[in-house]
């Protein structure tokens, strides 16, 4: 698919019904709950299907896809925090953990990394995709998710001593 310029609907709505679930879980990470992440996931899919022609085809279309999914989930958390003011701690993927300790580490890092760790671990994205998604390099996407391992770590350590 690299080299050639727009997406294909068919293959939008392959990835649609593959892998929703996952691009679900991991907007509900970004928006701290999982209807509002529905509607990211749903408007991000009608966003990809109305700009498919600028998918330039350089990466993967589900990277391109992604992109416009933590976008939706992001401009929800802002339309949210400027309509009530304040914003909640988002949930570690929308569904109850059995380890709260790490649900409260995930939730405390900083964006960026939280997302790596999502995109990486629930989305099971390699790095070039992650680093398509969030429109930085591989190297940086090592860097944070070392950053993102780091401080899990710490704040596990410190809770469990």
């Amino acid at each position: 698919m690299i080299g050639r310029r727009g997406a294909r609907l068919e293959e939008l709505e392959a990835l649609y019904r593959s892998r929703f679930e996952v691009f679900a879980r991991v907007a509900a990470s970004v928006t701290g709950d999982p209807e509002r992440a529905l509607d990211a996931v749903q408007e991000a899919f009608a966003t990809a299907v109305t700009k498919r022609r600028s998918f330039r085809g350089d990466g993967p279309l589900e990277a391109w896809v992604w992109r416009i999914v933590l976008n939706a989930a992001r401009s929800d958390v802002r339309r949210s925090v400027t309509e009530l003011g304040y914003g909640e701690l988002p949930s570690a993927n929308g569904r109850p953990e059995d380890d709260a300790e790490l649900r409260m580490a995930l939730a405390r890092l900083p964006e960026r990394q939280r997302t790596a760790v999502f995109l990486r671990y629930y989305a099971d994205l390699e790095y070039a995709s992650i680093a398509e998604a969030l429109g930085i390099s591989s190297g940086t996407v090592a860097a944070t998710l070392n950053a993102a391992h780091a401080a899990i770590r710490t704040r596990l350590e410190g809770i469990r001593a």
